[in-house]
C-alpha cells in the first residue's frame, strides 16, 4: 500500500508513505487549480470538489472567510475551520486564492529539497500538496482544526500531521526542520506575534523562516516591531520581504498581504 493514515488520539496523525507506489495526483490537481489551468489532464471524478460549491455564491464564501477572521478565541477558530474544512479549497480557490502559489515560488527560491519542511499552519494541505509537486517529500503539517488535518491527511503529501497552535509552544526539539513556512495564518485574530519565536526554535542554524503577514496586520499589531526585535537580537536576517499584493482578487476583500523571507542565525 502506498500511503496511509493513523490517527492515535486527537492530537497526531501519522501519514506514511514509504513506498509511494500512487502518484500524488492530488498535489498536481491543487497546483494546477492554483494557477488557473483548467485543462489540467486529470480524471474527472478528481474535479469533485469544485461540484459541491455550485450552488454557493461570492458572498457567501466571502462571508465564511469574514467568520473566521471575527474568531474571539482559539476555540471558536478551530470549530469555525472544522465546519468550514468540507468546502475550504473549493470557496478559498474561488477566491482566487494566490498566497500558496507565491509563498512556494519563495520556498523554491530558497530552500534546497532534501531536508525537512514545518508547514504551520497546514490547513487542508493545499500548501503542502504544491512542495510535494516540487520535490519537497519531508513535510511535517500543524494546524488547529482537526477536521483540516483529517483533510490534509489524505493528500499524500505529509510524513506527520499535529494538531498545534500557532501562539503556543509546538511539541517538537529544537533545531528539528531545515525550513518552517506559514502561509495565511498571520492574520486578523489567528496568530500572535509571539509565534515567531517558536517558529525560529524548531528551524535549524542557516535554516530558512518563510510567512505571509496580512498588511494591516503586519503594521498595527505588532508583527513589524517583533519581526525587527528578533533581527536586532541576531536570531535570523531578512532576505525579502514582498511587495503587498491582493491574496484574493476574485473575492470581495481589499486587504492586502505580504511574503517575507527570514533565513536563521
Amino acid at each position: 500500500m502506498g500511503s496511509s493514515l493513523l490517527l492515535n488520539g486527537p492530537r497526531f496523525f501519522e501519514v506514511r508513505n514509504k513506498a509511494r507506489s500512487r502518484p500524488a495526483v492530488t498535489g498536481q490537481r491543487a497546483l494546477c487549480r492554483i494557477m488557473g489551468a483548467v485543462t489540467c489532464p486529470m480524471p474527472r471524478a478528481g474535479w469533485s470538489v469544485l461540484k459541491r460549491g455550485e450552488g454557493l455564491d461570492g458572498s457567501t464564501r466571502s462571508e465564511r472567510l469574514q467568520r473566521v477572521y471575527a474568531a474571539r478565541d482559539n476555540r471558536e477558530l478551530a470549530d469555525s475551520y472544522d465546519q468550514w474544512a468540507q468546502d475550504y479549497e473549493d470557496d478559498m480557490l474561488s477566491l482566487g486564492y494566490s498566497l500558496p502559489a507565491v509563498a512556494a515560488g519563495f520556498v523554491g527560491r530558497h530552500v534546497a529539497p532534501g531536508g525537512t519542511v514545518l508547514d504551520a499552519g497546514a490547513g487542508t494541505g493545499m500548501f503542502g500538496s504544491i512542495l510535494r509537486v516540487l520535490g519537497y517529500e519531508e513535510i511535517v503539517g500543524i494546524d488547529i482544526s482537526e477536521r483540516m488535518l483529517e483533510l490534509a491527511g489524505e493528500k499524500n503529501a505529509y510524513r506527520r500531521l499535529h494538531r498545534m497552535v500557532l501562539g503556543e509552544p509546538l511539541e517538537f526539539g529544537s533545531d528539528s526542520f531545515s525550513a518552517a513556512v506559514s502561509v495565511g495564518v498571520f492574520t486578523t485574530n489567528h496568530a500572535p506575534p509571539e509565534a515567531l519565536d517558536e517558529l525560529l526554535r524548531v528551524v535549524k542554524p542557516g535554516g530558512w523562516v518563510i510567512f505571509s503577514v496580512r498588511d494591516d496586520v503586519y503594521r498595527n499589531e505588532g508583527f513589524e516591531e517583533k519581526q525587527a526585535s528578533l533581527e536586532d537580537d541576531g536570531r535570523w536576517r531578512r532576505v525579502t520581504m514582498s511587495e503587498a499584493f491582493q491574496p484574493f482578487p476574485a473575492g470581495n476583500t481589499s486587504h492586502l498581504n505580504r511574503l517575507f523571507v527570514y533565513k536563521t542565525e
